[in-house]
Protein backbone atom coordinates (compact mmCIF):
# COMPACT_ATOMS: atom_id res chain seq x y z
CA UNK A 1 0.00 0.00 0.00
CA UNK A 2 1.02 4.06 -1.00
CA UNK A 3 0.61 5.31 2.38
CA UNK A 4 0.71 9.53 2.87
CA UNK A 5 1.41 10.91 6.65
CA UNK A 6 0.51 14.76 7.05
CA UNK A 7 2.67 16.25 9.71
CA UNK A 8 6.00 17.40 10.44
CA UNK A 9 6.69 16.77 14.44
CA UNK A 10 8.16 14.11 16.31
CA UNK A 11 4.77 12.65 16.97
CA UNK A 12 4.81 12.29 13.12
CA UNK A 13 8.22 11.08 13.13
CA UNK A 14 7.13 8.25 16.00
CA UNK A 15 3.77 7.31 13.66
CA UNK A 16 5.96 7.02 10.33
CA UNK A 17 8.61 4.78 12.60
CA UNK A 18 5.91 2.77 13.15
CA UNK A 19 4.22 2.72 9.98
CA UNK A 20 7.34 1.82 8.06
CA UNK A 21 7.06 -1.49 10.08
CA UNK A 22 3.97 -2.24 8.64
CA UNK A 23 4.52 -5.94 6.09
CA UNK A 24 1.31 -3.64 4.08
CA UNK A 25 3.61 -0.95 3.33
CA UNK A 26 4.78 -0.48 -0.42
CA UNK A 27 5.67 3.12 0.11
CA UNK A 28 5.55 5.84 2.70
CA UNK A 29 5.34 9.76 1.96
CA UNK A 30 5.65 12.20 4.81
CA UNK A 31 4.37 15.77 3.93
CA UNK A 32 6.28 17.73 4.93
CA UNK A 33 8.29 15.63 7.50
CA UNK A 34 11.25 16.86 8.87
CA UNK A 35 15.15 15.67 9.01
CA UNK A 36 14.35 12.27 11.21
CA UNK A 37 11.47 11.60 9.19
CA UNK A 38 13.63 11.54 6.12
CA UNK A 39 15.43 8.42 7.26
CA UNK A 40 12.10 5.72 7.24
CA UNK A 41 10.09 8.40 4.23
CA UNK A 42 9.82 10.15 1.40
CA UNK A 43 9.32 13.30 1.94
CA UNK A 44 7.10 15.88 -0.10
CA UNK A 45 7.43 19.54 0.45
CA UNK A 46 3.75 20.22 0.63
CA UNK A 47 2.46 22.30 3.76
CA UNK A 48 0.16 20.22 6.11
CA UNK A 49 -1.65 23.51 5.69
CA UNK A 50 -2.29 23.11 1.58
CA UNK A 51 -5.42 20.66 1.44
CA UNK A 52 -5.95 21.22 -2.64
CA UNK A 53 -1.95 20.20 -2.92
CA UNK A 54 -2.01 17.32 -0.01
CA UNK A 55 -5.54 15.73 -2.03
CA UNK A 56 -3.50 16.67 -5.29
CA UNK A 57 -0.73 14.73 -4.68
CA UNK A 58 -2.25 11.81 -3.05
CA UNK A 59 -4.57 11.44 -6.58
CA UNK A 60 -1.21 11.45 -8.81
CA UNK A 61 0.50 9.18 -6.42
CA UNK A 62 -2.38 6.50 -5.91
CA UNK A 63 -2.10 6.99 -2.41
CA UNK A 64 -4.28 4.28 -0.71
CA UNK A 65 -4.73 5.56 2.88
CA UNK A 66 -3.82 8.88 4.51
CA UNK A 67 -2.53 9.30 7.48
CA UNK A 68 -3.69 12.82 9.44
CA UNK A 69 -1.85 13.27 12.57
CA UNK A 70 -2.48 17.00 13.94
CA UNK A 71 -5.74 18.05 15.38
CA UNK A 72 -5.00 21.21 13.29
CA UNK A 73 -5.79 19.32 9.95
CA UNK A 74 -8.56 17.10 11.17
CA UNK A 75 -10.52 20.38 12.66
CA UNK A 76 -10.04 22.32 9.36
CA UNK A 77 -11.40 19.01 7.97
CA UNK A 78 -8.53 17.37 6.13
CA UNK A 79 -10.18 14.07 6.11
CA UNK A 80 -13.26 15.18 4.62
CA UNK A 81 -11.11 16.60 1.67
CA UNK A 82 -9.45 13.01 1.17
CA UNK A 83 -12.63 11.17 1.18
CA UNK A 84 -14.10 13.53 -1.23
CA UNK A 85 -11.80 12.91 -3.46
CA UNK A 86 -12.02 9.03 -2.93
CA UNK A 87 -8.73 8.26 -0.79
CA UNK A 88 -9.33 6.50 2.50
CA UNK A 89 -7.89 8.56 5.48
CA UNK A 90 -7.84 8.31 8.91
CA UNK A 91 -10.62 10.73 10.65
CA UNK A 92 -12.22 11.74 12.61
CA UNK A 93 -14.44 14.21 9.75
CA UNK A 94 -14.44 17.83 10.41
CA UNK A 95 -17.87 18.18 12.33
CA UNK A 96 -16.44 14.84 14.56
CA UNK A 97 -13.12 17.15 15.41
CA UNK A 98 -15.07 19.05 17.38
CA UNK A 99 -14.25 16.85 20.08
CA UNK A 100 -11.19 18.70 20.53
CA UNK A 101 -11.91 21.54 18.39
CA UNK A 102 -14.53 23.14 21.40
CA UNK A 103 -13.76 22.97 24.96
CA UNK A 104 -16.62 24.22 25.63
CA UNK A 105 -18.76 21.76 23.34
CA UNK A 106 -17.01 18.62 25.35
CA UNK A 107 -18.13 20.02 28.48
CA UNK A 108 -21.87 20.36 27.91
CA UNK A 109 -21.64 17.20 26.29
CA UNK A 110 -20.10 16.16 29.42
CA UNK A 111 -22.55 17.59 31.22
CA UNK A 112 -25.61 16.38 28.83
CA UNK A 113 -24.89 12.38 29.52
CA UNK A 114 -22.79 12.47 32.51
CA UNK A 115 -19.37 12.23 32.66
CA UNK A 116 -17.52 13.33 35.52
CA UNK A 117 -15.54 16.71 35.10
CA UNK A 118 -14.84 20.13 36.55
CA UNK A 119 -17.71 22.44 36.94
CA UNK A 120 -17.49 25.38 34.24
CA UNK A 121 -19.46 27.77 32.00
CA UNK A 122 -18.70 29.20 28.51
CA UNK A 123 -18.20 33.21 27.93
CA UNK A 124 -18.43 35.50 24.98
CA UNK A 125 -17.10 38.77 26.67
CA UNK A 126 -14.62 39.12 29.49
CA UNK A 127 -16.75 40.82 32.48
CA UNK A 128 -19.36 37.54 33.20
CA UNK A 129 -16.23 35.68 33.13
CA UNK A 130 -14.12 37.65 34.99
CA UNK A 131 -17.30 37.08 38.08
CA UNK A 132 -17.61 33.30 37.54
CA UNK A 133 -14.11 32.99 38.07
CA UNK A 134 -13.88 35.39 41.09
CA UNK A 135 -17.01 32.89 42.47
CA UNK A 136 -15.12 29.71 41.79
CA UNK A 137 -11.89 30.40 44.03
CA UNK A 138 -7.92 29.98 43.29
CA UNK A 139 -6.17 28.35 41.69
CA UNK A 140 -8.47 28.58 38.19
CA UNK A 141 -8.38 27.70 34.89
CA UNK A 142 -8.99 29.56 31.89
CA UNK A 143 -9.14 27.95 28.88
CA UNK A 144 -9.13 29.40 25.17
CA UNK A 145 -12.36 27.24 23.29
CA UNK A 146 -10.53 26.66 19.99
CA UNK A 147 -7.24 25.05 18.98
CA UNK A 148 -3.92 27.06 20.77
CA UNK A 149 -1.40 24.41 19.92
CA UNK A 150 -1.35 22.72 23.23
CA UNK A 151 -1.02 26.46 24.86
CA UNK A 152 -4.55 27.75 25.70
CA UNK A 153 -5.03 26.44 29.35
CA UNK A 154 -4.01 29.17 31.58
CA UNK A 155 -4.03 28.31 35.45
CA UNK A 156 -4.52 31.42 37.48
CA UNK A 157 -3.57 31.64 41.51
CA UNK A 158 -4.49 35.32 42.08
CA UNK A 159 -7.77 37.42 40.35
CA UNK A 160 -5.28 39.66 38.88
CA UNK A 161 -3.61 36.53 37.14
CA UNK A 162 -7.15 34.89 35.74
CA UNK A 163 -8.03 38.43 34.93
CA UNK A 164 -5.20 39.03 32.74
CA UNK A 165 -5.67 35.82 31.37
CA UNK A 166 -8.86 36.40 30.32
CA UNK A 167 -8.40 39.63 28.85
CA UNK A 168 -5.48 37.96 26.83
CA UNK A 169 -7.82 35.47 25.56
CA UNK A 170 -10.60 37.75 24.21
CA UNK A 171 -8.47 39.97 22.85
CA UNK A 172 -6.45 37.00 20.18
CA UNK A 173 -3.53 36.78 22.42
CA UNK A 174 -4.54 33.19 21.41
CA UNK A 175 -5.83 33.85 17.76
CA UNK A 176 -9.79 33.25 16.96
CA UNK A 177 -9.36 29.83 19.09
CA UNK A 178 -10.06 32.44 22.69
CA UNK A 179 -12.96 33.79 21.06
CA UNK A 180 -14.73 31.90 23.56
CA UNK A 181 -13.52 31.42 26.29
CA UNK A 182 -14.58 28.42 29.28
CA UNK A 183 -13.90 29.03 33.15
CA UNK A 184 -13.56 26.21 35.10
CA UNK A 185 -13.05 24.97 38.42
CA UNK A 186 -9.37 23.50 39.58
CA UNK A 187 -8.93 20.00 39.71
CA UNK A 188 -6.29 18.30 42.53
CA UNK A 189 -4.69 15.61 41.89
CA UNK A 190 -2.59 13.49 39.28
CA UNK A 191 -3.55 13.68 35.65
CA UNK A 192 -2.82 11.09 33.03
CA UNK A 193 -3.72 10.05 29.30
CA UNK A 194 -5.75 7.41 28.14
CA UNK A 195 -5.84 6.36 24.32
CA UNK A 196 -8.66 4.49 22.15
CA UNK A 197 -9.28 4.02 18.70
CA UNK A 198 -13.21 3.76 16.93
CA UNK A 199 -14.32 3.17 13.78
CA UNK A 200 -17.72 4.75 14.69
CA UNK A 201 -19.59 2.13 16.47
CA UNK A 202 -16.12 -0.40 17.67
CA UNK A 203 -14.13 0.94 20.39
CA UNK A 204 -10.82 -0.88 21.22
CA UNK A 205 -8.72 0.13 23.77
CA UNK A 206 -5.12 1.25 22.92
CA UNK A 207 -2.46 2.29 26.51
CA UNK A 208 -1.86 5.07 29.03
CA UNK A 209 0.93 7.55 29.25
CA UNK A 210 1.68 10.40 31.42
CA UNK A 211 3.00 13.60 30.39
CA UNK A 212 4.98 16.71 31.38
CA UNK A 213 3.35 19.79 30.23
CA UNK A 214 5.47 22.45 32.11
CA UNK A 215 8.57 24.07 31.23
CA UNK A 216 10.71 23.34 34.09
CA UNK A 217 11.69 20.52 36.90
CA UNK A 218 9.18 19.95 39.26
CA UNK A 219 6.24 20.71 37.09
CA UNK A 220 6.85 24.63 37.14
CA UNK A 221 6.46 27.58 34.71
CA UNK A 222 4.53 27.82 31.54
CA UNK A 223 2.58 24.95 29.81
CA UNK A 224 4.26 23.94 27.19
CA UNK A 225 3.20 21.44 23.99
CA UNK A 226 5.00 18.73 26.42
CA UNK A 227 8.38 18.04 28.05
CA UNK A 228 8.71 14.42 28.19
CA UNK A 229 6.28 11.49 28.87
CA UNK A 230 6.46 7.46 30.06
CA UNK A 231 4.06 4.70 29.48
CA UNK A 232 2.58 2.89 31.12
CA UNK A 233 1.81 5.21 33.97
CA UNK A 234 1.73 3.57 37.20
CA UNK A 235 -1.65 6.03 37.94
CA UNK A 236 -3.72 4.23 35.80
CA UNK A 237 -4.43 1.10 37.03
CA UNK A 238 -5.90 -1.73 35.09
CA UNK A 239 -9.37 -0.54 37.07
CA UNK A 240 -8.94 3.00 36.09
CA UNK A 241 -8.36 2.14 32.52
CA UNK A 242 -11.51 0.19 32.37
CA UNK A 243 -13.18 2.99 33.85
CA UNK A 244 -11.67 5.71 30.98
CA UNK A 245 -13.54 2.83 28.74
CA UNK A 246 -16.94 2.25 30.27
CA UNK A 247 -17.33 6.09 32.36
CA UNK A 248 -15.59 8.34 29.45
CA UNK A 249 -14.60 6.93 26.07
CA UNK A 250 -17.71 4.60 25.10
CA UNK A 251 -20.41 6.49 26.53
CA UNK A 252 -18.85 9.78 24.28
CA UNK A 253 -18.73 7.51 21.11
CA UNK A 254 -22.39 6.36 21.61
CA UNK A 255 -23.32 10.04 22.03
CA UNK A 256 -21.97 11.22 18.65
CA UNK A 257 -23.54 8.47 16.85
CA UNK A 258 -26.63 9.38 18.63
CA UNK A 259 -25.83 12.91 17.15
CA UNK A 260 -25.24 11.98 13.83
CA UNK A 261 -21.65 12.39 14.08
CA UNK A 262 -20.18 9.25 13.91
CA UNK A 263 -16.56 9.42 14.95
CA UNK A 264 -14.06 7.67 13.90
CA UNK A 265 -10.18 7.64 14.59
CA UNK A 266 -8.20 8.33 17.71
CA UNK A 267 -9.73 9.41 21.00
CA UNK A 268 -7.37 10.94 23.61
CA UNK A 269 -9.11 11.28 26.81
CA UNK A 270 -6.99 13.77 29.40
CA UNK A 271 -7.91 12.26 33.00
CA UNK A 272 -7.22 13.74 36.36
CA UNK A 273 -7.06 11.45 39.01
CA UNK A 274 -9.35 13.24 42.12
CA UNK A 275 -9.77 12.03 45.75
CA UNK A 276 -12.97 11.71 44.03
CA UNK A 277 -11.88 9.64 41.43
CA UNK A 278 -11.09 10.27 37.79
CA UNK A 279 -12.59 13.35 35.82
CA UNK A 280 -12.39 14.32 32.43
CA UNK A 281 -9.50 16.95 31.61
CA UNK A 282 -9.92 17.15 27.60
CA UNK A 283 -10.64 15.12 24.58
CA UNK A 284 -8.24 15.23 21.47
CA UNK A 285 -8.71 13.75 18.37
CA UNK A 286 -5.29 12.26 17.45
CA UNK A 287 -2.44 10.44 19.75
CA UNK A 288 -0.91 13.04 21.42
CA UNK A 289 3.05 14.39 21.55
CA UNK A 290 5.05 13.10 23.05
CA UNK A 291 2.59 10.64 23.87
CA UNK A 292 3.08 8.88 20.55
CA UNK A 293 6.79 8.70 20.94
CA UNK A 294 6.17 6.15 23.71
CA UNK A 295 3.29 4.57 22.95
CA UNK A 296 4.73 3.36 19.30
CA UNK A 297 8.07 1.77 20.71
CA UNK A 298 5.84 -0.49 22.93
CA UNK A 299 3.03 -1.53 20.43
CA UNK A 300 3.39 -5.26 19.32
CA UNK A 301 1.28 -5.19 16.77
CA UNK A 302 0.70 -3.72 13.21
CA UNK A 303 -0.09 -0.29 13.09
CA UNK A 304 -1.75 0.72 9.77
CA UNK A 305 -3.84 -2.44 10.23
CA UNK A 306 -5.41 -1.26 12.85
CA UNK A 307 -6.10 2.55 11.71
CA UNK A 308 -7.19 1.00 8.45
CA UNK A 309 -9.81 -1.01 10.58
CA UNK A 310 -11.03 2.37 12.51
CA UNK A 311 -11.36 3.90 8.84
CA UNK A 312 -13.35 1.14 7.74
CA UNK A 313 -15.43 -0.07 10.35
CA UNK A 314 -14.10 -2.88 11.43
CA UNK A 315 -12.76 -2.63 14.52
CA UNK A 316 -14.80 -5.28 16.36
CA UNK A 317 -13.06 -8.35 17.78
CA UNK A 318 -9.40 -6.40 16.71
CA UNK A 319 -6.90 -6.44 19.36
CA UNK A 320 -3.97 -3.93 20.06
CA UNK A 321 -0.71 -6.34 21.71
CA UNK A 322 1.44 -4.02 23.87
CA UNK A 323 5.04 -4.70 25.12
CA UNK A 324 4.85 -5.21 28.97
CA UNK A 325 8.15 -3.13 28.95
CA UNK A 326 8.24 0.64 29.53
CA UNK A 327 9.07 3.77 27.81
CA UNK A 328 10.16 6.84 28.42
CA UNK A 329 11.05 9.87 26.49
CA UNK A 330 12.54 13.25 27.20
CA UNK A 331 12.24 16.53 25.06
CA UNK A 332 15.26 18.88 23.67
CA UNK A 333 13.94 21.82 23.16
CA UNK A 334 15.92 25.10 22.04
CA UNK A 335 16.52 28.44 24.60
CA UNK A 336 13.44 30.45 24.68
CA UNK A 337 10.70 28.31 24.46
CA UNK A 338 8.24 27.96 24.87
CA UNK A 339 8.14 31.43 23.92
CA UNK A 340 10.43 32.61 21.02
CA UNK A 341 13.46 30.73 20.68
CA UNK A 342 16.50 30.19 18.36
CA UNK A 343 17.20 28.66 15.13
CA UNK A 344 19.83 27.48 12.81
CA UNK A 345 22.25 25.72 15.39
CA UNK A 346 24.12 22.25 14.48
CA UNK A 347 23.20 19.00 16.59
CA UNK A 348 26.03 17.11 17.25
CA UNK A 349 26.12 13.72 18.97
CA UNK A 350 22.97 11.72 17.50
CA UNK A 351 25.14 9.02 16.45
CA UNK A 352 26.40 8.46 20.04
CA UNK A 353 23.32 8.83 21.61
CA UNK A 354 21.11 6.11 19.40
CA UNK A 355 23.93 3.50 19.54
CA UNK A 356 23.06 3.05 23.00
CA UNK A 357 20.95 0.16 23.96
CA UNK A 358 17.51 0.90 23.95
CA UNK A 359 17.29 4.80 21.98
CA UNK A 360 15.28 5.74 19.13
CA UNK A 361 15.84 9.26 18.66
CA UNK A 362 12.67 11.02 17.24
CA UNK A 363 13.14 14.37 15.78
CA UNK A 364 10.62 17.26 16.07
CA UNK A 365 11.86 20.44 14.68
CA UNK A 366 15.05 19.57 12.66
CA UNK A 367 16.22 20.29 9.25
CA UNK A 368 19.06 18.94 7.54
CA UNK A 369 21.36 21.87 6.24
CA UNK A 370 24.51 21.47 4.14
CA UNK A 371 25.10 18.03 5.29
CA UNK A 372 24.76 19.26 9.12
CA UNK A 373 21.34 18.51 11.13
CA UNK A 374 19.91 21.80 12.43
CA UNK A 375 17.58 22.75 15.49
CA UNK A 376 14.58 24.82 13.49
CA UNK A 377 11.95 24.29 16.49
CA UNK A 378 11.02 25.02 19.70
CA UNK A 379 10.84 21.02 21.08
CA UNK A 380 13.28 19.67 18.71
CA UNK A 381 14.38 15.94 19.50
CA UNK A 382 12.08 13.14 21.86
CA UNK A 383 15.13 10.96 22.96
CA UNK A 384 13.38 8.30 23.53
CA UNK A 385 14.55 4.96 25.92
CA UNK A 386 12.65 1.35 26.49
CA UNK A 387 13.47 -0.40 29.60
CA UNK A 388 12.32 -3.14 31.70
CA UNK A 389 10.58 -0.33 34.11
CA UNK A 390 10.59 3.34 34.17
CA UNK A 391 13.19 3.46 36.29
CA UNK A 392 15.76 1.69 33.83
CA UNK A 393 14.11 3.53 30.52
CA UNK A 394 14.88 7.25 32.23
CA UNK A 395 18.20 6.34 32.85
CA UNK A 396 18.80 5.31 29.66
CA UNK A 397 17.41 8.15 28.06
CA UNK A 398 19.24 10.94 30.31
CA UNK A 399 22.11 8.85 29.23
CA UNK A 400 21.36 9.24 25.57
CA UNK A 401 20.47 13.16 26.08
CA UNK A 402 24.07 13.41 27.43
CA UNK A 403 25.71 12.89 24.58
CA UNK A 404 23.37 15.32 22.22
CA UNK A 405 23.78 19.35 22.38
CA UNK A 406 23.48 22.06 20.48
CA UNK A 407 23.99 25.85 21.33
CA UNK A 408 20.76 26.64 23.81
CA UNK A 409 19.34 23.17 24.08
CA UNK A 410 17.44 22.64 27.04
CA UNK A 411 15.53 19.38 28.98
CA UNK A 412 13.80 18.85 32.04
CA UNK A 413 15.97 16.31 33.82
CA UNK A 414 13.01 14.56 35.74
CA UNK A 415 10.76 13.11 33.71
CA UNK A 416 9.33 10.35 35.32
CA UNK A 417 9.44 11.45 38.66
CA UNK A 418 6.01 10.48 39.30
CA UNK A 419 6.03 7.14 38.29
CA UNK A 420 9.70 6.62 40.19
CA UNK A 421 7.85 8.11 43.50
CA UNK A 422 5.68 5.38 43.30
CA UNK A 423 8.30 2.43 43.13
Amino acid sequence: MNILLVGSGGREHALAWALSASPMLTKLYCAPGNAGIAEVAERVAIPATDFAALVEFARSRRIDFAVIAADAQLVGGLWDAFEAAGIRALGPSKAAAVLEGSKGFVKDLCAEIGIPTAAYRRFREPAAAKTYAESLGLPVVIKADGLAAGKGVIIAATKAESDRAIDFMFEGGFGASGHEVVVEEFMEGEEASFFALSDGRNVIPLAGAQDHKRVGDGDTGPNTGGMGAYSPAPVLTPALEAQAMDVFIRPTVAAFAAKGLSYMGVIYLGLMITNKGPRLVEYNCRFGDPEAQVLMPRLKGDLLTALIAARDGVLSGFDLRWKDEAALTVVMASRGYPGSYEKGHEIVGLDAARSLPGITIFHAGTERQGGKIVAVGGRVLNVTATGRDVGEAQARAYDAVSRIYWDGSFCRKDIGWRALTRS
